[in-house]
Order: C-alpha cells, then structure tokens, then sequence
C-alpha cells in the first residue's frame, strides 16, 4: 500500500498544479454491491453543458475553468454488454453476451472529434441517486479535462438528478470533503498530498457509503448546488 500511494503522490505531483479545478478521488469504488441499479432513461446521447456553481457568483475563476473543460460535448451512453467465448459439448466456439450492471460513457469533443471513455456505476444510497466515474481508457485517463483529477484509476462521485430529458450530474467537491475532514464531522481513511494540499480518499467502499449514507443529504454537510464542477445533460434522442 505504502508503494501505492507513493506512486499516486508522484503522479499527483506530475499533474496537479496545471489546473485550479479539483474533485474528490477515491481509490477505492464509492459504492458497495446491493447499491447498484440500473436506469434505462440515462441511455442515449447527450449534449453536455457546465452549469455555474451558486457559490461562484462572486468568483468566475472557477466557473471559467470548468466552462473550458471538454464538459462541453456530446455523450453517448450505453449499458456494457461483455462477450465471452466458450467453448460447446462438441468442441465448437460459442459466443456469449451478457449485460453488466454499469453503463459506458463516451464523450466526444466536437472541436477535434477527440472521444474519451468513463465507466459509470449507478447507485442509491436514502434514495438518492449517485454515479461513480472512473476512466475507462488511456485517452480518458490522460487527457480528458473531467479526468483531471485523476491521471490514474480512481474514482469520483457525482449525484445524479433526472427530471424528462434532462440530467443533472454535481461532483463532489475536494475542498468540500477537506473541510468536513478538518472540522472531524467526517472520518474515512485519506491520504494527505502536502505538495498540493489535496485530499485522496483510501477509505473502504463500505465506509463511503456510510459517509454518503449519514451527509449527503444535508446541505450543512454537502449542498450540491454549490459544488463546482456540475453539468447538465439534454438527450439528443
């Protein structure tokens, strides 16, 4: 583990710094198994659009930084169908699909028609709806502006809000949880990274689930409309 997080440190030292728009990353998945669902209405595809965090008014720094994030692009979203070949009684190849319990989020930039890919797990917790995000390719990993918090296999959570054809997605914001960590209304495991003074959760998936279970729905904890990277999504088809 210690080897771990001294590679995660190094590479948060690589990449941090070139960007002043942070979310929360987790090592760990920020739900447990029995939380999953699936939901039809999130398939499709979407034109993506940042939404100005209520507590930026007085700031635009923020908001300007996440309005020039590939934010602004189309979603293609599709529940993950694997494919296994299997051998028969008589020896002959078999192909056999199977649906997953996640989707596959691509997101495509119009400017340069450059495609990155998140696997996104739908869950509830006090029946609320969340989705975690992880990169699910190089590309994503490296390059994608939603990804910049991560340049490595971690996870972010965002609560998702679904009224017709639109959908509301608000990450949770690193300064957020910094704050409930400091003011010890929250204990989950984190590593400290000094030199950026960020936060990276190594809490279990249970114990972020209990941290969701017992804040997420109090604003004096967690007000979703004042985290800064949020976005809406109108379905195309």
């Amino acid at each position: 583990m210690k080897r771990k997080l001294w590679l995660l440190t190094g590479l948060l030292l690589l990449f941090f710094g070139c960007d002043n728009f942070y979310m929360i990353c987790s090592l760990n998945p920020y739900y447990v198994e029995k939380n999953i669902i699936l939901n039809l209405a999130i398939e499709g595809s979407w034109f993506a659009k940042p939404v100005k965090s209520s507590k930026d008014s007085t700031n635009s720094g923020n908001s300007r930084i996440w309005a020039l994030a590939d934010t602004t692009s189309t979603w293609s979203v599709k529940r993950f169908i694997s494919k296994q070949v299997i051998k028969t009684k008589k020896g002959q190849d078999s192909t056999v699909y199977k649906p997953e319990n996640y989707y596959i989020a691509k997101l495509k930039r119009p400017a340069d028609s450059v495609t990155y890919e998140f696997k996104v797990v739908l869950f509830t917790v006090n029946k609320s709806t969340y989705a975690d995000f992880i990169p699910n390719d190089k590309e994503s990993l490296m390059k994608s502006k939603l990804a910049s918090n991560s340049f490595f296999e971690v996870h972010t959570l965002a609560r998702l809000g679904m009224i017709q054809n639109h959908a509301d997605l608000s990450w949770l914001g690193a300064d957020c949880v910094k704050e409930m960590i400091e003011k010890k209304r929250v204990r989950v495991n984190y590593q400290w990274v000094k030199e950026t003074g960020r936060f990276l959760l190594t809490a279990s998936s249970r114990d972020l689930t209990e941290m969701i279970d017992h804040y997420a729905d109090q604003t004096r904890f967690i007000n979703w409309d004042t985290q800064q990277a949020r976005m809406n999504l109108s379905r195309i088809n």
